[in-house]
């Protein structure tokens, strides 16, 4: 591993780094990461475009799968950007709390396009006009997780306010499909706005990992069936505590 620049913001402990292997490959990668070591953002120095991260493949699969034909969408979490500058041809809004993230998404992983707005991705959701979205994807961590104000019953309904009809929330969390009270309450407390909550759990080595779990909230199920390859295995999650604006 070879640092390439490590800085300490308000929000983040960011270290920017590159190596010759990443996910089993072998080349020239440049990573992102924030100080609970977990990889926030990678890209292949010798094709830029690719998707490495399996969560954000699979993101991009319910995506294109759900709606291919969808106009509009707002992300909450920018990291490097590839959500962003993989569907660079779509109206796209990216929310990010920490401006040193977009700086380094700029300078160090050539991140281009004019769409990032920095500040709390809820209070930006907020002023934005109702029935706007196609989609909103909430992909957003500290190092003590998700950002309990972004898991709340208030802010299901407020995403709900904002999505188009037939609209879909995406969430991606850390957690387990058995035994997690925290995936346990999100599943509970997105019942409580939308009709279908679909869960998805991304692969690990061991059933007790902590994973990349996905979310998929809407009036309806996200189309039948699921594209190949992307690792998704769905489940049904088990039934938790609601979470409320006042109980933080």
């Amino acid at each position: 591993m070879h640092p390439l620049v490590k800085e300490t913001s308000p929000f983040n402990e960011i270290t920017v780094y590159e190596t010759s292997h990443f996910a089993g490959c072998e080349g020239k990668f440049r990573c992102l990461r924030f100080a609970d070591e977990d990889v926030q953002g990678a890209m292949d120095l010798k094709d830029r475009d690719r998707v490495l991260l399996g969560y954000q493949k699979a993101l991009i699969g319910l995506m294109e799968h759900g709606n291919p034909m969808f106009e509009r969408a707002f992300l909450i979490g920018h990291g490097i950007g590839t959500i962003s500058r993989h569907f660079s041809h779509k109206k796209i809004r990216a929310a990010e709390v920490d401006a040193a993230v977009v700086e380094i998404s700029r300078k160090y992983f050539d991140y281009r396009l004019n769409n990032v707005l920095v500040g709390d991705g809820r209070q930006l959701l907020e002023e934005e006009p109702s029935k706007e979205f196609d989609y909103i994807l909430l992909d957003a961590f500290t190092s003590k997780g998700t950002p309990v104000h972004l898991t709340s019953e208030e802010f299901f309904a407020l995403t709900s306010d904002k999505l188009r009809p037939g609209g879909t929330l995406l969430l991606n969390v850390m957690g387990r499909p058995r035994n997690d009270r925290f995936i346990a309450a999100l599943a509970t407390t997105l019942k409580r706005t939308y009709d279908s909550v679909q869960a998805y759990s991304m692969p690990t080595e061991r059933d007790s990992d902590s994973r990349n779990i996905l979310f998929a909230a809407g009036e309806e199920p996200l189309r039948q069936g699921l594209p190949d390859g992307l690792g998704l295995r769905e489940f049904v999650p088990e039934e938790g505590h609601l979470i409320r604006d006042s109980i933080r």
